[in-house]
């Protein structure tokens, strides 16, 4: 490791200051892909700055139909919360199956959001569920928030606070795992609130995107054989070590419709 600042923000309003007075310095949740990347020589930032005990900010509360969680939150606090338990038990079966115990203790949800992997999980939560990223200085709908690989809508110097989750009727989130690492080869959220049915899709693509076939075919008939039936061409889906494009197509209606026999359950 090389030598590099260390600071830990008091608010938001502090870190963002840090960070527009040092463009080469990052924010620091978990550090679950920064502090490997760093390790890697990938990122070489002349300073931390640590937003993950800024006061609040780890908090998890329930607001006109929507769950709010802390950009600070980790893994293992959505996972383990009452409230995200009762009211949205799809987001906190999908935050307890994150990584291993170490990462889900570490990492949060507002650097899963930021750095944006395509194979993480909580990028299919907020693309799935129609939440709203909100940072320093503005609200971001999910629609708008993902823009490409490792690419979202924030600028160099926003930050995450909290994200904003609406309550579904039903909602389920299965994933294809590696069985390694515990990313999505391929992850599938299905969601259904009163006549609109969003499916988002990760780890199949360059960024996490949402499947229109399915939606179309699920907003007809929520049914675990619809999902079956529709047909996903692989040509925008990626082929790599783990799984062929062809591979993950197949995955996709397969993990769908077992994201809604989960959802029908309740």
């Amino acid at each position: 490791m090389y030598a590099f600042q260390f600071e830990r923000a008091t608010d938001a309003k502090a870190a963002v200051a840090k960070l527009k007075a040092d463009p080469d310095a990052k924010f620091l949740g978990g550090g679950q892909s920064l502090l490997a990347a760093m390790k890697l020589r990938l990122a070489a930032p002349s300073a931390l700055i640590d937003v993950s005990r800024i006061p609040g900010m780890a908090d998890i509360r329930v607001e006109n139909n929507e769950v709010v969680i802390g950009a600070a939150a980790r893994h293992a606090d959505v996972a383990a919360n009452a409230e995200v338990r009762r009211r949205i038990p799809a987001l906190a079966a999908l935050a307890g199956g994150i990584g291993d115990r170490q990462v889900r203790a570490m990492g949060t949800i507002g650097g899963s959001l930021a750095n944006d992997d395509p194979a993480a999980c909580y990028p299919a939560a907020v693309l799935g569920l129609g939440a709203t990223v909100v940072t320093d200085r503005r609200s971001i709908k999910a629609d708008d928030f993902f823009k490409g690989l490792y690419e979202t809508a924030l600028e160099p110097d926003e930050l995450i606070t909290a994200v904003r989750f609406p309550i579904p009727d039903q909602a389920a989130y299965i994933k294809f795992a590696n069985p390694a690492s515990r990313f999505a080869l391929v992850g599938v959220m299905v969601a259904r609130t009163g006549n609109t049915v969003r499916v988002a899709v990760t780890g199949a693509a360059d960024s996490v995107f949402r499947c229109q076939p399915l939606e179309q075919a699920l907003s007809a008939s929520f049914t675990a054989a619809a999902a079956r039936a529709v047909k996903i061409g692989p040509s925008r889906l990626n082929t790599d070590l783990h799984a062929s494009a062809e591979y993950r197509a197949h995955l996709i209606p397969v993990l769908a419709a077992r994201a809604v026999e989960q959802a029908l359950k309740g």
